[in-house]
């Protein structure tokens, strides 16, 4: 009898355990999936190996690109934007050495954006410092899609002129800084570039910034000689650019011209340049350009990373109509970097489990999210990370993995795929608008056979960074006047 009523209570148990499940089942929704055409991404990999610049000519293919402007004041310009592929063939035959290429770089500029926070927040000045030196080797210098070294280096290129009469340059393009600097005669140290270096005997608008001026009081670090002021820029990785602190015209096409930009000339300069004749900072500092030039707001839309085409580089366009909107916040101790309102993340249509407030920027200049044209691969602080990629990882059994690489710890191999179905991964911001991103823009190749490889990291840092892998085919907008960021997808 007590083994009949055993058997009983089992089946009831069973049978209630069916039941919940199946309602279960029936209320919770399918997770909401994207399309990575695997296919595609494997033939790209292959293309950026053998695309030569000399061939293609990629430049004389971009036109210009405008939206209707919505901003009060500035006339509103648009200049090309170009991958670092376009101007210097890669010397790399094979794409898993090229990625690992890409990645100790951007791992180097990271590791310089969360150490800048890290002496604001403790009050320590860069002067205060000495550059570490550091070999460079040539072979990691041309690589056509990469982050670049330290807080000094993006991966995009913009054609800028300067001088009077204007001379034409490529020029790095970077949110996370702010001083605009060009490689000058005489050359005591000098890398290559792909344009002759810039001759200030030739222009008429070229004047030495005095000691005094208020420009050189912005400087992190600088000196005097003869009343003239001499800047240095120092990067994470030993790169750096010492000359002259000077005021020059800065052209942009056929869009007019700006006299008196506050520019470094740089006669001695080390680093992971290549290729560019210098920099452009589009950080919030009074230095940088969108600060010099009063820009009320400005955008750009990466191309991918393995591509040889180009997109535009926009100054007082506003925000495009369909933008996804978040508060773009700024920091007491750092005012060269761009935060965003991020409050969550969620993986196939359900959220991530975090604490509120996780992606707060602190009043002591601790956490917050950064938005950053220069790193490559977004970083989330480690618990962030981990929620997300087991989120991930769940919802994705059926997919085959394989080993981690380099900074990635989730592989998957999908050598024999032509195309798969993710989970969406989207971005959640204040406000209550969400991003959704591509899965081409979280599952990435690393090598030519078909592994690719989830496309966050985590760090120990309290600084969370969105990477332009996670930005490409969308427009960021940062709206200065109104403390707005936008995204807008398909606006390249």
């Amino acid at each position: 009898m007590a083994t009949s009523v055993s058997s009983s209570k089992l089946s009831l148990f069973f049978l209630f355990s069916f039941l919940f499940t199946s309602t279960l089942a029936r209320n919770s929704p399918s997770p909401t999936t994207k399309i990575l055409d695997v296919l595609a991404s494997l033939k790209q990999t292959q293309h950026i190996l053998s695309f030569d610049p000399q061939i293609s000519n990629g430049f004389s293919k971009s036109q210009p690109l405008f939206f209707n402007s919505s901003s009060s004041s500035g006339s509103a310009f648009s200049i090309p934007l170009h991958s670092r592929g376009s101007l210097r063939k890669t010397h790399h035959v094979d794409y898993k050495n090229l990625v690992r290429t890409r990645l100790d770089r951007d791992s180097a500029r990271v590791n310089s954006l969360t150490t800048e926070v890290l002496l604001a927040v403790n009050g320590i000045r860069k002067t205060e410092l000495k550059p570490v030196v550091t070999e460079l080797e040539p072979e990691a210098l041309s690589t056509p899609v990469i982050s670049g070294m330290s807080q000094g280096s993006g991966e995009y290129f913009t054609r800028v002129g300067v001088g009077n009469p204007a001379k034409q340059f490529y020029m790095v393009l970077d949110t996370g800084s702010d001083v605009n600097w060009i490689q000058c005669e005489p050359c005591t140290d000098c890398y290559q570039q792909s344009d002759p270096i810039f001759n200030p005997s030739a222009s008429s608008t070229y004047s030495p910034v005095t000691c005094e001026s208020r420009q050189c009081s912005y400087l992190r670090q600088s000196a005097c000689r003869s009343g003239k002021c001499l800047y240095q820029v120092s990067y994470g990785d030993g790169s750096y650019t010492v000359g002259d602190f000077v005021t020059e015209t800065v052209s942009f096409g056929n869009s007019g011209d700006i006299k008196g930009v506050a520019l470094g000339c740089g006669h001695t300069n080390e680093g992971l340049f290549v290729a560019a004749a210098g920099l452009v900072g589009l950080g919030g500092g009074p230095l940088s350009l969108t600060s010099q030039i009063k820009a009320t707001s400005f955008s750009y839309c990466l191309v991918d990373r393995d591509s040889a085409g180009s997109s535009t580089l926009d100054f007082n366009s506003g925000l495009p109509a369909d933008s996804v909107v978040a508060p773009l916040i700024r920091s007491r101790k750092v005012d060269t970097f761009y935060y965003v309102g991020l409050t969550g993340l969620s993986v196939g249509g359900q959220p991530v489990q975090l604490p509120p407030g996780f992606f707060e920027l602190e009043q002591s200049g601790n956490g917050g999210v950064i938005v950053d044209c220069g790193t490559a691969i977004t970083r989330l602080q480690a618990e962030a990370y981990n929620a997300l990629r087991d989120a991930f990882v769940k919802l994705t059994p059926d997919l085959p993995t394989t080993g981690g690489f380099a900074l990635f710890d989730t592989c998957y191999d999908l050598s024999s795929r032509t195309s798969v179905r993710v989970p969406t991964v989207a971005f959640h911001f204040s406000g209550g608008l969400s991003l959704e991103l591509p899965a081409k823009n979280y599952l990435i190749p690393v090598d030519s056979s078909g592994t690719f490889c989830l496309a966050f990291a985590p760090t120990t840092s309290s600084l969370s960074i969105i990477g332009n892998v996670q930005q490409q085919g969308t427009r960021v907008s940062f709206d200065l006047a109104n403390n707005k960021i936008g995204f807008s997808p398909h606006k390249c």
